[in-house]
């Protein structure tokens, strides 16, 4: 019953926040947004004390089960260990904590946390390293399914679907998002939780506590026949039965030990009074119960921790191929308040990329200490006023809530206008006279571009963009609407510090 509960809950979990990574529609994230807040490193980022606590609270009374229900990439381990074991069963076996590894990776964590590395920081929390493999692996497969589905309901007149763009996020992200999968496939594959109780902080904190908590599963010595096979069934290798001793540290509370003990001499709860653990009739813990205690336990808490969030449709935007500009200073998003901020608390988990409407957002490869991160580029679309849907899904408080009000006033850059690349200086008709655009002007949703003549005292000069730097705020639309190519004409300036106008 207690591995049952517990996949189920895991499953319906792992379902979830997959799902929330890969609609591209927004619509889920009005029921299920609060999941991505429930992670332990978001949670804490965001300084939400409130769910810190209470995924101690679970950990202390319930021993990891966080690990083992609520972590996607503690789920996607056991998945995968799972299909292992359908070819290979009895394949575990009982190894020694590695302590010096366990609390060396924690301290550099920390180290990564407190010293602003949001690349390391990326590739060593369990939810963001799972964030990336689904946006950057499995969300274009999921846009294609949703095309294809498209062009049939289309044949028949319908409307149920509709087609979005295929977005691979880049070359650097597609690699180190296939490389973790592969590295934490193998070690899941042959080892079952190894990286989870090895390489994962989260996993390192969350033992410190569960080496107290108040259920646990125990051995009981008078019926165990040292049979061995909990511990080859211990995908956490956690049990030494020969010295009938189980480390709590690394025990993620699956029940695999005690459906394979055939003995009841696996359980799960407080331990059992020696006198009575003979006598049927009086078993001290009633595995079913206890099993239904700690699966409601885990849902009515993140049940209580589930927040409603306004659901928000920010459109979509024409997206036309062109080359990134370089810029001085990266743009980061709407309610970052600065790019410190952004550096210091943001987890690189990818679901403001995975969500923007406007294919805006895009992971970050031009610093090793931001590496992943994300920012803003004008390619494929710009950053509508109407949408602040990365403000409402990010977990960590590296984009802060903001209105559609307060976005409009927030300068997160400035245009900038390159005389040699825009199509009036440049370009002539046959008749030789300059080719007219003014594209940006029309676009700027703020009206900080107006067209004036390059030379005002002739009457022939080309009409070009002359920037209010006072009204614009960095959207980005004058950018992607440019006709020039490969560069736009008109870009934006980042501003490393956010202000309001």
């Amino acid at each position: 019953m207690l591995k049952k509960i517990r996949r189920i809950l895991a499953v319906l979990s792992f379902v979830a926040i997959t799902l929330l990574f890969l609609d591209f529609t927004g619509t889920l994230h009005h029921w299920l947004g609060w999941m991505a807040k429930i992670q332990f490193l978001p949670a804490v980022l965001a300084l939400n004390f409130v769910i810190v606590a209470v995924l101690l609270v679970i950990t202390f009374i319930f021993g990891r089960v966080y690990c083992s229900v609520i972590c996607p990439l503690g789920v996607m381990q056991d998945l995968i260990s799972w299909i292992h074991g359908k070819r290979k069963k009895n394949r575990f076996s009982y190894s020694k904590e590695v302590k010096w590894l366990r609390y060396a990776m924690l301290l550099v964590f920390i180290a990564a946390i407190a010293l602003g590395v949001g690349s390391l920081v990326a590739l060593l929390d369990p939810y963001s390293t799972y964030g990336l493999i689904v946006t950057n692996l499995l969300q274009p497969l999921y846009a294609w399914c949703n095309n294809a589905l498209a062009m049939i309901a289309e044949h028949y007149d319908s409307y149920l679907f509709y087609s979005t763009d295929v977005w691979m996020k880049g070359a650097v992200s597609l690699a180190i998002a296939t490389a973790l999968l592969v590295i934490i496939a193998i070690l899941a594959w042959r080892g079952g939780r190894t990286y989870c109780n090895t390489f994962c902080p989260v996993g390192t904190v969350l033992s410190l506590v569960s080496r107290f908590s108040i259920l646990k599963i125990h051995i009981d010595g008078d019926r165990c026949v040292k049979c061995g096979m909990c511990t080859r069934n211990c995908k956490s290798s956690c049990i030494d039965y020969k010295n009938g001793t189980i480390d709590h540290s690394r025990c993620v509370t699956c029940g695999n030990c005690i459906e394979k003990c055939h003995k009841d001499a696996i359980y799960y709860g407080r331990p059992r009074k020696q006198a009575v653990t003979d006598n049927d009739e009086k078993k001290s813990v009633d595995e079913g119960k206890r099993a239904f205690l700690i699966g409601a336990g885990v849902a009515v808490a993140t049940t209580a921790m589930a927040q409603a969030k306004k659901k928000v449709d920010g459109g979509l935007a024409t997206i036309e191929e062109k080359q990134m500009p370089k810029r001085k200073n990266p743009i980061t998003p709407p309610g970052s308040v600065s790019a410190r901020n952004m550096q210091r608390h943001c987890t690189a988990c990818q679901l403001c990329v995975a969500q923007c409407p406007n294919h805006v957002l895009q992971p970050g490869t031009g610093d090793l200490l931001t590496l992943m991160q994300p920012i803003m580029s004008y390619e494929r679309g710009y950053c509508r006023p109407e949408c602040n849907r990365c403000s409402q899904v990010c977990p960590t408080g590296a984009i802060k809530p903001i209105t559609l009000e307060q976005k409009a006033s927030t300068k997160i850059g400035t245009a900038v206008w390159t005389h040699f690349l825009c199509i009036p200086t440049r370009d002539k008709t046959e008749d030789g006279t300059p080719v007219s655009c003014g594209n940006c002007a029309r676009h700027c949703p703020t009206g900080a571009i107006t067209m004036i003549q390059l030379d005002e005292n002739d009457e022939n000069s080309p009409m070009v963009p002359s920037i209010n730097e006072a009204k614009c705020i960095g959207c980005g639309a004058c950018e992607h609407v440019c006709p020039a190519r490969p560069v736009a004409a008109i870009h934006v300036e980042g501003h490393e510090d956010h202000r309001t106008i």
